[in-house]
């Protein structure tokens, strides 16, 4: 420690640094780091797909869905409800198909979650969004 003694004079300059305030700074840095480090770190590890430009090809096993601003679906270009359509994704079960959706932007989010879990419910694996280019 770093006390002056009882003989010097208070006149002069202590010459030691105190390290105690340096040190307790220093463990709570160290805590808060520690603390932190892991939250930092943590991170959803998330397999992004690789994005192209070209135009998918369709085949005769792509089934294109359009979702309408309303909610209303048509599929294959035929306004169908929503049974007709639970019933003809239960006639793609067993297939490859894949399932294309083109919705509407002003479409509710509700209405496009309900036919991608129909179509996983029914074992369609692929479903991919159709979107149109951007204009440059």
């Amino acid at each position: 420690m770093a006390f002056g003694g009882f003989g010097q004079s208070s006149e002069q300059p202590m010459a030691e640094i105190n390290m105690i305030p340096l040190v307790d700074v220093m463990l709570v840095l160290l805590v808060v780091f520690i603390i932190t480090a892991p939250v930092i770190t943590h991170a959803v590890k998330v397999e992004l797909p690789a994005a192209s430009s070209a135009p998918s090809e369709q085949d005769e096993e792509t089934v294109i869905v359009s979702i309408e601003a309303d909610g209303q679906l048509i599929w294959k270009e035929q306004a169908v409800s929503w049974e007709q359509f639970v019933n003809r994704l239960q006639g793609l079960s067993g297939s490859q198909s894949e399932l294309h959706l083109e919705a509407d932007r002003t479409a509710t989010y509700e209405r496009i979650a309900r036919v991608m879990a129909a179509a996983r419910r029914h074992g369609i694996e692929k479903i991919g969004f159709v979107t149109e280019p951007e204009s440059r």
